[in-house]
């Protein structure tokens, strides 16, 4: 890591001297980490390694690795690799401390489903991510769980929804439903167009809820964005 450049990257990020510094400092165990157990460099890691760097904090009872992950959301968005910020943003995301939307708040979802998912510990959107990020994870959550993966998909792809602020279980179903079911192809509609397609849903359908405001649409569109994709499909 050449740490003079990335510590000027966090400054041009509006990041404080040392703030700056202590991002570098946290990246900084990590590479230690991964040429010690892993044999490799940051730029050679891959996500099972982050995964085990993680697992390795996390073994002491009561304790999170998310400020080491928000410091290396920082690293990888500065080196460009995308496989790896996604990893890690995605593994904060499940930790941070913020009201999570349970799988069972999703409109249409199977009971059975949301019972045996929250038996293996995935109880809630931010859960489902962690435990749903790949195909083949998702196929080893439906296995361990005894779900359909169709329905593994389905719940991993309303969580993704729910990501967007006020987009929850009527509005990601919506969404879900009307085949725009994740934040990547929501992001590829023009907010006009989207609402549009919506309206013309609802009337069509009978879906139980009502299409977003045009305000609601770019809102929403905007968001879709700006936000890293956290899921592979």
């Amino acid at each position: 890591m050449n740490e003079e450049e990335f510590i000027r990257f966090l400054k041009r990020q509006g990041r404080t001297a040392d703030v700056a510094l202590r991002v570098a400092a946290i990246v900084g165990e990590f590479a230690r980490h991964l040429e010690a157990e892993r044999g490799k460099g940051l730029d050679e890691a891959a996500p099972a390694d982050l995964e085990a760097y993680v697992a390795s904090i996390e073994c002491a009872p009561k304790t999170s690795a998310k400020g080491q992950l928000w410091a290396i959301c920082y690293y990888y968005d500065y080196s460009g690799n995308q496989p790896m910020r996604e990893r890690a943003h995605a593994l904060r995301a499940a930790r941070v401390a913020k009201a999570a939307f349970p799988l069972a708040g999703f409109q249409g979802v199977d009971p059975t489903h949301v019972a045996r998912l929250a038996a293996v510990g995935v109880k809630d959107a931010a859960q489902m991510l962690a435990a749903a990020a790949t195909p083949a994870a998702r196929v080893r959550l439906a296995e361990r769980a005894g779900v359909p993966p169709v329905a593994v998909e389905e719940l991993t792809r309303l969580a993704d929804l729910a990501r967007l602020p006020g987009v929850k279980g009527v509005r990601a179903r919506l969404y879900y439903d009307a085949g725009v079911d994740s934040v990547e192809r929501l992001a590829a509609w023009e907010p006009e167009a989207l609402r549009a397609m919506l309206v013309e849903y609802v009337a069509r359908t009978g879906f139980d809820g009502i299409a977003p405001l045009p305000k609601e649409a770019e809102h929403t569109v905007a968001t879709a964005r700006r936000l890293p994709r956290v899921v592979e499909y």
